[in-house]
């Protein structure tokens, strides 16, 4: 797999007091409603056994929520981890409880979803505008190019559904003949597009076509359409099992892939690599990559089955 990775390499900060295991790390996670972060909390698990290292997750218990995941936050500068591989709720409303992390010296890696400010080893993920870029004009071209769209979006003004969305819109101005009859928010989440989706069928008789910001939404779009015994072409992302499983049943078109599990295993290793003095690249961006019914079965595992690749198979030092 080759790799997007950009800047210079990582200082080796704290190589003094590097460690050869037994690192306790704390992982950071957004909610426990949205299937592609267990996947993401099984990789950093994974990858932490395979270096020796310990896992503590801090989950909020109400999905995305904000002061739940600055008390959390406070929590850790206390309990003080070797690091934290951390996944804020919201790109700029964790600012200041990124800075008292930064300020008690416990050095974060930066994964999934970006934060707006703060100082990170790494940052692991992938790129939001072009997972929805690619994966719109792959629903557009299997429209053949024409035809009723609708767009479920995330949690507005979030980053990441921003991304998806300014993706989405570039990916329609190459197609003038597919109309976008509704633009929604669901939240990420199932239910909400479930109930978004069965009010749209009803006010839409023609929808050829479903673009949803996540997996969990497009899942919710499949049972609304098939409640309602309507079928449309359907698209979310993610790269869950769930979306596999619905791409190999046939009734989701295809899912881009965010590549949850490698976010987990590189976000914890990045994190346990630095402690140890080990170079870092400043950025590891997953490509871009459509999963449809003609290449799932590389995802096609349970996630508790998967093992982290080797670092040096998947990251090319030194590429800008």
């Amino acid at each position: 797999m080759r790799l997007i990775i950009t800047a210079t390499m990582a200082t080796l900060a704290l190589a003094s007091v590097a460690r050869a295991d037994g690192e306790r790390i704390a992982v950071f996670t957004k909610n426990q409603t949205n299937p592609f972060f267990q996947v993401v909390r099984l990789g950093a698990d994974n990858a932490a056994r395979q270096m020796g290292a310990t896992v503590t997750h801090y989950i909020p218990t109400r999905p995305d929520s904000i002061p739940e995941q600055i008390s959390q936050i406070e929590d850790v500068t206390v309990r003080r981890p070797n690091a934290v591989v951390f996944t804020p709720v919201d790109f700029k409303a964790l600012t200041p409880a990124i800075r008292r992390l930064n300020e008690a010296g416990i050095p974060a890696v930066n994964m999934t979803d970006r934060a707006e400010r703060g100082n990170f080893v790494a940052f692991v993920g992938a790129a939001d505008y072009d997972l929805a870029l690619t994966t719109a004009r792959y629903l557009f071209q299997k429209m053949g190019g024409q035809g009723n769209v609708v767009a479920l979006e995330g949690i507005k003004g979030t980053l990441v559904s921003t991304e998806r969305m300014r993706g989405f819109t570039d990916a329609l101005k190459e197609f003038p003949n597919i109309k976008v009859v509704a633009t929604q928010a669901a939240s990420f989440q199932r239910l909400a597009a479930l109930q978004v989706m069965e009010n749209l069928i009803q006010a839409h008789p023609r929808i050829e076509g479903i673009f949803a910001a996540n997996d969990a939404m497009a899942t919710g779009a499949i049972e609304a359409l098939e409640a309602a015994k309507r079928q449309s072409l359907v698209v979310g992302i993610n790269g869950t099992k769930e979306a596999i499983d619905a791409i190999k049943a046939g009734k989701m078109l295809a899912s881009g892939d965010y590549s949850a599990f490698l976010h987990g295993c590189f976000g914890m290793m990045a994190a346990i690599r630095n402690l140890r003095g080990l170079p870092v690249p400043r950025e590891i961006v997953f490509p871009a990559r459509v999963v449809d019914n003609t290449n799932y079965q590389s995802l096609d595992i349970a996630p508790d089955q998967m093992t982290c690749p080797a670092w040096d198979s998947v990251v090319t030092p030194g590429r800008s």
